[in-house]
């Protein structure tokens, strides 16, 4: 029988956090919130937490990093939009608390950090995103003899549409298949989001980057894919539902309590694959390229992307300007070690400032 675990998540009100929240409350008997940390959202916090029966609460990134750290915690979700979340996952790492991750900019920024921090303390880096919840689920009792790993991306709403020139934000925040935050929802549509997936898988997995691919799939029913040298595949399919991959991570390294109804694959038909226009979608490569890089190169592109759609989401640069904009911070940056906490904030507070300073320029191409 499971036993009880205790909970902390940070960024719970947005959307990974709220959705983790309902895993939870479907699921008193396998699960207790200890702790609670959002951005700004006070009166959501304050709802959320009356709800859950939980005192432990805070806003801010230094509230997560101490809850991180708590000894009460037997899980960290780490939900937290863009690289504030790398403080509060290295501290739940040095603690050796198990790190249920949302957060992928932790492992962009940090991952060489935090796969070290990970393997001296023992603990556990569980991903919660869906396409890498996938392959680990495809790995599972199966490590050897792997060929590729492969992402699958839903290819955002600009996957049919040429001009790319007049995108709004409400046309690019008009996902075909998922529901997330405005921040990942932006990075899916430039498909930059898929480039950090890329960084992310790995870490995670310790494979090269040339054994690592992306392939489009609009219905987002497949969510990852693994091939192995004899040439089989396995690939994980689900409904796009977030609280799957969430379920599992909570639960792991038991069985998922969650009941989402599977699949019919006689009413779906088909299942449609496409390779990517890179020449459209340039942050793939770009991302790609950062990662091969690797030291402080993956953190660079991460802040100045966060700068840029900043930026393109308060109607101040064009969406085609967005990877143009990260692309020049990027090429401008010496690449420098990233094994330690403060060259990464370093990096990321350097390529921040680049970007802010570059912005007025891109904004005229």
């Amino acid at each position: 029988m499971a036993r009880m675990r205790n909970i902390v998540i940070l960024g719970s009100t947005g959307s990974v956090g709220r959705q983790a929240l309902e895993v939870i409350d479907a699921h008193p008997d396998l699960f207790r919130v200890v702790g609670l940390v959002a951005g700004h959202n006070a009166a959501a916090l304050d709802e959320q937490a009356r709800a859950a029966g939980c005192s432990n609460v805070g806003l801010g990134e230094a509230a997560a990093v101490e809850l991180a750290r708590s000894d009460e915690a037997d899980l960290v979700v780490n939900a937290i939009v863009g690289s504030a979340g790398l403080r509060a996952s290295v501290a739940a790492l040095e603690a050796g608390t198990t790190l249920a991750l949302a957060n992928k900019e932790s492992l962009v920024a940090g991952g060489e950090l935090c796969m070290s921090v990970a393997r001296r303390t023992g603990a556990a880096i569980v991903p919660v995103d869906s396409e890498h919840a996938a392959v680990a689920s495809c790995l599972a009792g199966r490590r050897d003899g792997v060929s590729k790993i492969v992402l699958t991306a839903s290819g955002g709403p600009f996957r049919t549409r040429r001009d790319l020139s007049d995108v709004t934000p409400a046309d690019a925040l008009a996902h075909p298949t998922w529901s997330m935050g405005p921040k990942i929802t932006i990075d899916s549509a430039t498909l930059m989001n898929k480039g950090l997936e890329v960084i992310e898988a790995h870490h995670l997995f310790g494979v090269g980057y040339d054994q690592i691919d992306v392939v489009v799939h609009p219905r987002s029913l497949v969510h990852g894919m693994v091939t192995f040298d004899d040439g089989t595949i396995l690939m994980n399919a689900a409904p796009p539902d977030m609280h799957i991959p969430i379920a599992a991570a909570l639960a792991w390294p038991d069985a998922s309590p969650w009941n989402a109804p599977a699949l019919d694959f006689a009413e779906i038909g088909a299942l449609e694959f496409e390779p990517v226009d890179h020449e459209r979608f340039p942050a793939l490569s770009l991302a790609r390229r950062a990662g091969e890089a690797g030291g402080t190169a993956p953190a660079v592109l991460n802040a100045a992307n966060e700068i840029a759609v900043a930026a393109f989401l308060d109607g101040n640069l064009a969406f085609t300007a967005i990877v143009e904009a990260v692309a020049r911070v990027l090429d401008s940056h010496d690449v420098e070690d990233a094994n330690d906490l403060e060259a990464i904030l370093t990096a990321d507070a350097w390529s921040r400032a680049e970007t802010t300073q570059l912005l007025p320029e891109v904004a005229t191409l």
